[in-house]
């Protein structure tokens, strides 16, 4: 048991901190994405003429957002669940079953993981540079020149997946220690950490 949780805790930690900066960093983009959108609407609809790297860099803020956000509901359970067949089995078969579809997420975010390394950044469309967002003051950065690399924006895929990857792994330590009779001994996580409906 207490190799368990010397593998749990420096993960919870990890997962606590990075979580925390990647709220932060998802709150900015978002905040930009917003300003971006409205921006936007104002030029076009006012001034008739949008500048045309408002779209792009929306879509940017919005991929970073998501890709830093979603690790941080799927630990505190924010996703939808269907629970209805958890809920009437008994608690031992309720906590196998968790574990087992911890089993299946985990498989399934490993392939997303491969598949936004190799798909996404690693290609000819990663490397190649984005239509009309480009770096502020005309800075010029590696091949693109001005132009920011499209694997900027295909980078949130990935680094959302091995976060997720990150928070799966601590969710499955935690259901195993649930299922040998430690439950009492985790934390909790706090609902409050992100705002959602009920």
């Amino acid at each position: 048991m207490s190799v368990l949780f010397g593998i749990l805790w420096p993960l919870e930690r990890f997962n606590t901190a990075v979580l925390a900066i990647g709220k932060l960093i998802a709150v900015v983009a978002l905040a930009v994405m917003v300003a971006l959108i409205l921006g936007q609407v104002f030029f076009r609809y006012v001034l008739s003429d949008a500048p045309n790297w408002t779209e792009e860099g929306a879509r940017f803020g919005m991929l970073w957002m998501t890709g830093l956000m979603a690790p941080l509901a799927y630990r505190i359970g924010g996703f939808v669940a269907i629970d209805m067949l958890e809920r009437a089995l008994p608690r031992l078969l309720a906590g196998l079953l968790g574990l087992l579809l911890l089993a299946i997420s985990l498989w399934v975010l490993v392939i997303a993981w491969e598949r936004g390394l190799n798909n996404h950044l690693l290609t000819l469309s990663g490397r190649g540079c984005s239509s009309s967002l480009q770096w502020p003051f005309g800075i010029e950065i590696g091949k693109c020149g001005a132009r920011f690399q499209n694997n900027y924006q295909y980078a949130s895929l990935w680094v959302g997946v091995s976060l997720l990857i990150a928070v799966n792994v601590e969710l499955m330590l935690r259901q195993v220690i649930t299922l040998l009779g430690q439950g009492d001994r985790l934390t909790s996580f706090k609902q409050t950490e992100i705002a959602g409906a009920e």
